[in-house]
C-alpha cells in the first residue's frame, strides 16, 4: 500500500487489529509502502481488509491495497499484533 508519511497508518493499523481481536505484525518498506501479516477468523479478516482498503489512518490516502498468500491456518503465529520497525 503507498502511504505518505507522517500519517500514523502503522499505528492505527495495529490499534484497528487489536479492535478486531487479529494477531501479526504491520510495518513500513523503503520502497514507501506498507506491509504485513494479519491472521484470525475470517469475518474478522474480511473486515480489517475493507478497513485497509477505505479507510486507514484519518490523514492517509488510500492509492490500492493488495492481499496476496492467502490461506486458511490450523494455528497462529503470533499472540497479538504489533508494528515492526
Amino acid at each position: 500500500m503507498p502511504f505518505d508519511p507522517g500519517v500514523c497508518f502503522r499505528s492505527y493499523t495495529e490499534e484497528q487489529a487489536r479492535k478486531l481481536g487479529l494477531v501479526g505484525w504491520v510495518k513500513n518498506t523503503p520502497a514507501g509502502t506498507v506491509v504485513g501479516q494479519v491472521q484470525g477468523p475470517d469475518d474478522k479478516l474480511q473486515a480489517m481488509k475493507r478497513w485497509l482498503s477505505n479507510v486507514g489512518s484519518p490523514s492517509c490516502h488510500i492509492k490500492r491495497a493488495d492481499f496476496s498468500n492467502e490461506r486458511e491456518l490450523t494455528a497462529q503465529d503470533f499472540k497479538t499484533f504489533t508494528t515492526r520497525y
